[in-house]
Parts: C-alpha cells; structure tokens; sequence
C-alpha cells in the first residue's frame, strides 16, 4: 500500500507547479481542486483499507533520496494509516467545498501552487519513517501554510499573521530538531526502527518528552504556545482554515504520538502530569477566549485550541494509566483522544466551511453586522446548527462520544497508586467539564447571533445561499457527525490496532453489543447508546409536533401581540455577541483578560449617545511574548550599527574576536 500511496503524494507535488498555469484559466481553480479531491479521496481509500483490516502487514518503503546512508523510508501501520484517513478526509472535504468557494477567489494564483504542496506535506509528515524525512516534511508543511495563510498579503493583520506563525513553526522545528537528535544518540541512526532498537532512558527520555511536547504543542495550539492559531487560521481562506484547524492540528497530534508513545518505549507517571497539566488548562482557556471573540473564524480558531487541549488530556491520562500497568483503561483514555481527533476534524471543518460561506454571501465575519441569515440561507443555517451541537457536545452527535469517553477515564482515576494523579485528574476533569459547558454557550451565541433575529446590516439582508458543492460538503461532514454519533462503536472498533500498537491492548469490542450500545468498561458502571437516544429524541420531537398541530385550537383569537421582545423596529435593540457574552466577561475576564469596561452617559439633556468600550487584554501575549520581542528589537537596533563602522573598526573587531576565542581555547 505503500508506493500507491506515494505515487498519490508525487501528483499532488506535481499539481502545485500546475496550479500557477492553472491559476490564469477560468476553469482552473475547479480543475486542481478537482484533482486534488480525487487524490485524496484514494488515499484516503488506501488508509481506511489498511486501517480496518487487522491482518493487513505494515508496508514500508525505501527510496534512495535524504540521508545517503539511510536514504527516504516510509511506511504505513495502524497509527500512520489512522492519520493518513483523517488528513486526507479532510483534504477530500476541503477541496470538494473549495470547487465552489475556490471561484470567489481575488488572488487564485497565490493560493492555487500552495494548496496542493500543502496537502503533500501533510501526508509526508504522516507516511515518514525516518527523522530526516519527517522533518523536511514538517518545514514543507509549515512553508506551505505560512504561504497561504499570507495569500492576502494586502491586508496587515494578515501579513503580521504570517509572521509570527512563521516564527513559532520554526521554533517548533528546531524543539523537534532536538528530539530527533537526542533519539538518535552517538550512534547517529536516525530511522525510526534504530530508533526503537536503542532507546533512551532516564533523564535523556524525559527531554525527548519535554521537547516532542514543545515542538508539536507550538503545531497543535497548545497553551502558551497558541500565540499563532487565532491569527492565522482567520487569516487564511476559509478551506485552508478548516484544513489548518481541524487537519493540520492533527499532525502535530500525530508527531507526538510517534514519538511518546512509539519511539521512546516505556513512560515515566510524571510525564503524563505534564499532558494534564496543560491539556486541562489549554482547553478552558480556549474556550473562554473564544467566548470574548465577535469574528466567527477567530472564535472558530480559539475553539480549535479547547478541542486539542482535550486531546492532550485524553493523552496525558492514557499516558498514567500505562506507567501504571492499568492497561485497559490506558487503551480507553487512548481511544477517547483519537477518536476525538477524528471528530474535531469533521465537526470543525463543517463549522469552518459555514464560515465561509457566510463570508461569501456577507462579506463579513464580525457577527455584529450579521443575523436573520437563517432566512437568506437555510441550508447552511441547518448545516452549521449540526456542527454547533457537534462542537458542544451534545448527544446524539459525534462530540459528545469521545468527551463522554474521557470522562469515563476520568472517573477511573481513584484507582491510580500516585497521589500526585490523584489530585491532578480530578482537577483537569472539573476544567473539562466547565470548558464543555462554555463551549455550549460560545456556539449558542455564534449561532443565535449570526442566524437568527433580523439582519443588523444590507449585507446580511441581502445574503444569497452559498453554492452547491460547499452545501454537499457541509452536508457530508454533517451527515458524518450524525453518523459517528449513532453509531460510535464501528468508530472506536477501527481504533483497535491504533491502541494495541501505541498502548499493548485495546478496548472491549463494541459493534457486537446489543443495540450498538457502547460498554467502556463494564454495564454495571456506565453505558451509551447513540441510536437509542437519537430514537428517543425523533420520536418525542415528533409526538410534541404533532400534539401541538393537531390539538391546538384554530379559532381566531384577538389579544395584544407579542413582540418578542422587539418593541421598537431598530435592530440594535438586538442582544448582540458582545451582550451575550457581557455576563462570563465580567466573572472570568478580570482575572485572564484585565477586562476593563469603560460607560460614557451623556448628561441630562445632552444628544450624544450613550457609549460602552471594553478594553480586553491578551496576558500571555503581553506577559510572554511582547518581553520577548522587546528584548530582539532593543539587540537589533544596537547590533544594527556594526554595519556602519569603518573599514579600520571592523579590522579591530575582527582581531578582537580572535584574541578573544584563542583566550577560550587555553583556558
């Protein structure tokens, strides 16, 4: 399966210089994304094949390119095939809603060359089975992006978003840079079975941890390392956003994965602290950014971090359980963060996808000027309703499975032996918890704000609904969460040899259970079933609907009307994102955000409206990274005058620094 699956690579290599030729056709923006759904779809193909038949052998291939001594290896086992299906699902799905979006465009030719460079990246990333491999596949992913995420290149916030993704990728590089190097050791074997063979241990082990958390938390978002997520992933167009978040997020996820779980062996009970102890936080802090936010893909992008942050958690706690030999618990906290990586990547694409079609018809993304669209467009009105209840995690959809999950690893925690687990589990469990119930309110304003009321604007009024291929991409991913949701067993059951490669077991088979319910553990503690619940809630839906239809009276009644709250016909009198975001501002900001909410009243008799301005304040910018660039640009500018000494000053310097190193060499 192997060289089919690299073939595949090579036409989307080859499709990026293509799409400059293309990126001047009128057809061509349909004719690459066509391509490249085409593509993606096969190996997405190739990866569910392997993936889904457990006799299938692992397929490995050298090719005499990279390093002359080990040359360009790849490979495909259950972990690499799990990821193979979702990057390139979510390619398939991009490009399918990008033959519609794509012809929007204002600058094709910058974003056509890229698209498909990146989708090869990404794929490279995943199918490399040597250090040297990966990490030229990680830079290329990452060169790739940072070009499209700069495609509108006019706009400053955008072009300040580059940069300073620009600037975390390579940090995140170089952190992985250095976990390769200490995993290769003195015998400089840098292929990941050599690797396997002559582990590190100890001290040497930890700082491969220490770094893989450093260079793949910068690539997934985790918090502090988020700094780039909310800039670029607004900043890129919207297909490429949903590739940025719910794909590219996931490789960072993968990287860790291969190299905690895979290369280092064995793990110490501490490192999983680590995972808890930013996954927790990284997820209630993310949505609580989200919450503040009025731009419907910055909320999307901060949201993207909660979601990776319970990744991280479900990780951490697969990670205790192991240390502890608790093995089949280990393999369900492990199930319920890669399940979870799959159902980020549906239900955010979809939410990313109804972003851009709102832009498209609005050309807005502040939720202040948008509402009433549900009438301008009811089908990505329903479409974008099924992921906000995805991305809440509310049954019987497919987000509400995998929280449920890690929840149940959660509550197994009392019978860890460390107390040090013991006191941070239940910790990380009650910010999960708060940032499952923030996440319904954030995606309840984002979809009341946005799709109901009336228009706050002409733009919104006069919205047309978007395209056929983007609603048949939305619907699709809707469709799947829907799916995953009813029907989570055939979902966690595909993850069996994922789990028993990366933990030594797997959970108990669940699509052979009555019902399709889905048994974690054991019934006497705690049991799901997706298809009963969705029953359950179409039929009682169902009876109300037609209980009120049929038994309500029709005689014509007279009575004052109601006005829904809406006496005046301005619509500013609107609850607006702000408002309804104004109550968990004022319990939370002061203390993360130094909000500081500023009221003019005019005078009695004074015309001059009333105004409220809410200053907000980004700390781990200004307390982390503001410092940081301070300190380059006050170096800089005073190494900036060695470029004006004299030809004499220079000869000095020069001597100096000689005189300087030999004094260091003798000592």
């Amino acid at each position: 399966m192997i060289a089919p699956a690299l073939i595949l690579v090579a036409v989307l290599l080859a499709l990026a210089p293509a799409g400059m030729a293309l990126s001047g056709i009128a057809r061509g923006p349909a004719i690459l994304y066509g391509a490249c759904l085409m593509v993606a779809t096969a190996l997405c193909a190739i990866a569910l094949s392997s993936l889904l038949d457990p006799a299938h052998p692992v397929s490995s291939i050298t090719l005499p390119i990279g390093l002359p001594w080990i040359g360009a290896q790849f490979r495909i086992d259950p972990l690499a095939a799990f990821f193979l299906a979702v990057v390139n699902f979510g390619g398939a799905a991009a490009s399918l809603f990008a033959l519609g979006y794509g012809a929007h465009e204002t600058s094709p030719g910058r974003v056509l060359p890229f698209y498909p460079a990146y989708l090869a990246g990404m794929n490279v990333v995943v199918l490399a089975s040597d250090a040297f491999s990966f990490l030229v596949a990680w830079e290329f992913m990452s060169l790739s992006s940072w070009a499209l995420v700069v495609s509108h290149h006019r706009e400053a916030e955008n072009v300040r978003a580059g940069y300073v993704y620009l600037l975390m990728a390579s940090f995140g590089t170089l952190a992985l840079l250095l976990a390769f190097g200490v995993l290769a050791g003195a015998s400089g074997h840098y292929d990941f079975d050599s690797i396997r063979a002559a582990r590190p241990v100890g001290q040497m082990a930890s700082l491969v941890m220490l770094l893989a958390l450093l260079g793949a938390g910068s690539k997934a978002g985790l918090v502090p390392l988020h700094a780039w997520l909310p800039l670029a992933h607004p900043a890129a167009p919207s297909h490429v956003s949903a590739l940025m978040s719910g794909v590219m997020t996931k490789v960072a996820v993968y990287g860790f994965v291969r190299i905690v779980f895979d290369l280092l062996g064995p793990s110490e009970w501490w490192w999983s602290m680590l995972l808890l102890a930013v996954g927790g936080p990284s997820a209630a802090m993310g949505v609580l950014y989200a919450l503040m936010q009025r731009d419907i893909k910055r909320v999307l992008a901060y949201s993207t971090i909660e979601n990776i942050g319970i990744v991280f958690a479900g990780l951490g706690l697969a990670l205790a359980f192991k240390a502890e030999g608790m093995d089949l618990v280990a393999a369900l906290a492990f199930t319920a963060a890669l399940l979870h990586v799959f159902n980020h990547a549906v239900f955010k694409s979809l939410l990313f996808f109804g972003a851009g079609s709102v832009l498209n018809a609005t050309g807005a993304r502040d939720m202040e000027k948008l509402g009433g669209l549900i009438h301008r467009m009811p089908q990505t009105a329903f479409a974008l309703l099924v992921g906000c209840v995805a991305i809440s995690a509310l049954p019987p959809f497919n987000g509400f499975v995998s929280e449920w999950l890690t929840f149940q690893a959660i509550l197994l925690s009392p019978q860890l032996p460390a107390w040090g687990l013991k006191l941070i589990i239940p910790a990380v469990g009650g910010l999960l918890a708060l940032a499952a119930a923030l996440a319904a309110a954030c995606f309840v304003k984002l979809y009341g704000v946005s799709f109901l009321g009336r228009a706050r604007t002409a733009l919104a009024a006069e919205a047309q609904e978007t395209d056929r291929f983007s609603l048949a991409a939305m619907f699709v991913l809707a469709a799947l969460c829907l799916a995953a949701g009813i029907f989570p067993a055939f979902f966690i059951d595909a993850l069996d040899g994922v789990s028993k490669s990366m933990v030594g077991t797997s959970m108990p088979h669940q699509a052979s259970l009555a019902w399709l319910t889905i048994v974690p553990i054991a019934e006497g503690r705690s049991s799901y079933n997706g298809l009963l619940v969705f029953a359950f809630g179409l039929l009682s839906g169902s009876i109300a609907s037609l209980a009120i239809h049929r038994l309500a009276s029709d005689r014509v009644r007279r009575a004052p009307a109601w006005d829904c709250g809406y006496p005046d016909p301005d619509v500013a009198i609107q609850y607006t994102a702000s408002s309804f975001s104004q109550p968990i501002r004022r319990v939370f900001g002061t203390l993360l955000f130094s909000v500081r909410e500023i009221g003019e009243m005019p005078p009695p008799g004074s015309s001059r409206p009333a105004r409220l301005t809410v200053e907000m304040h980004d700390l781990i910018w200004e307390t982390l990274y503001a410092p940081i660039g301070s300190a380059i640009s006050f170096a800089t500018e005073r190494v900036n005058v060695l470029q004006f000494l004299t030809i004499r000053r220079y000869l000095a310097l020069v001597f100096s620094a000689l005189v300087l190193l030999l004094l260091v060499l003798a000592l």
